[in-house]
């Protein structure tokens, strides 16, 4: 059985948006952030072996960029890794290889979780996300806080997420500020 891990970089009121829009223009929030440090973590994280577990948009936008990344440990394991979409548009998947999840993306990622594999990582998607969550499907959340205040944008969770627990596993703290925090899922939300 594969272990499902998001995640994430997060400003610490929960933004998680990175792309430019006529709304958004705080897409470059991480860069005066970035270090050694924190490359390493995300590396550590994510792990030697892994495939990709994606919504459709993270999938789109980083097929644009990672392929033509150039030669470096983190362009080439992402470039490496299967690719597996959450889409009901499963064409186009060229950055492979890739495979999409079936009309029933629930389904699909718990028949892809319950076979044998490498980790399944999780970035990015705001969509994909609650839903690992809600069903009980995702084992950890690293969560890469950044001490910024965006106020506006996407953020990891919207009202609609049910409550759960999450127990800590360790923290991480990076020159530039940057909190690497990982948590396991325990489930539904105890309220004693």
């Amino acid at each position: 059985m594969r272990t499902i891990r998001i995640l994430e970089h997060i400003t610490l009121d929960g933004v998680i948006q990175h792309e430019n829009n006529e709304n958004f223009t705080y897409g470059n929030w991480t860069l005066p952030f970035r270090s050694p440090a924190g490359l390493e973590a995300v590396v550590e994280a994510q792990g030697s072996s892994f495939d990709l577990l994606l919504g459709r948009h993270t999938y789109d936008l980083w097929s644009e960029y990672w392929p033509t990344a150039g030669d470096t440990p983190i362009a080439n394991s992402l470039n490496a890794a299967t690719k597996y979409v959450a889409t009901h548009r499963p064409d186009g998947l060229d950055w492979g290889p890739a495979a999409d999840l079936g009309p029933d993306i629930i389904d699909g990622i718990r028949n892809l979780k319950s076979t044998d594999g490498p980790d399944l990582i999780v970035w990015g998607s705001s969509t994909l996300t609650p839903m690992l969550l809600a069903q009980g499907l995702a084992d950890e959340v690293v969560l890469l806080v950044y001490p910024v205040f965006l106020g506006r944008g996407k953020r990891f969770f919207s009202d609609s997420v049910d409550p759960c627990e999450l127990a800590f596993v360790n923290t991480k703290v990076t020159s530039t500020g940057v909190l690497v925090n990982t948590y396991r899922n325990v489930g539904s939300l105890r309220i004693e």
